[in-house]
């Protein structure tokens, strides 16, 4: 019950901090995609099953407050934290190198989701306009938050499963 309370309000505040604080510091309009960095955090420390359910609940806060077609962001970011379980057992926590790749391809694989089902089905084929424009400048955003933000998810990880441990221990 704690890793619940726990990750809904890591989700609350880095879905308040996407839609306020960095709205306000963005660069030309373009701001991180912090949710996309705890769907996919939680997806490989946790497993497939905790990172599509996590990357479901990030997307349904999108769908709800932002989306047009509720389920949309929901499918999208379970789909993320799905995959990036599959990558469960490759995970060392103190080697940065993975989730960086993990979290960049997650992030880019999104806005091209994104592109093909909001923009390109509607008519707008300016793909290299949106590629170099939103993409690529809101990859390296999310890579230079990436790096402060997973350490501290990785961190309050690591907290959560020695108090499991602990607390597992007293009933064996």
């Amino acid at each position: 019950m704690r890793r619940k309370i726990i990750v809904f309000l890591i989700i609350s505040i880095c879905f308040l901090l996407q839609c306020t604080l960095f709205q306000v510091l963005s660069f030309a309009s373009i701001s991180p995609n912090l949710l996309i960095v705890v769907t996919s955090s939680f997806g490989f420390m946790r497993g497939r099953k905790e990172g599509m359910w996590i990357g479901f609940f990030c997307g349904l806060l999108l769908d709800i407050f932002f989306g047009s077609v509720i389920g949309f962001y929901a499918l999208v970011y379970a789909y993320i934290g799905y995959i990036n379980g599959l990558f469960r057992k490759s995970f060392f926590p103190d080697d940065i190198k993975l989730p960086l790749f993990l979290i960049s391809a997650s992030d880019f694989c999104y806005n091209i989701l994104v592109y093909l089902f909001l923009f390109f089905l509607r008519g707008r084929f300016q793909f290299g306009y949106y590629l170099l424009h939103i993409i690529l400048p809101e990859l390296v955003y999310t890579i230079l938050i990436t790096i402060v933000l997973y350490f501290i998810i990785l961190k309050i990880n690591q907290k959560l499963e020695s108090i499991e441990k602990r607390s597992a221990s007293k009933f064996v």
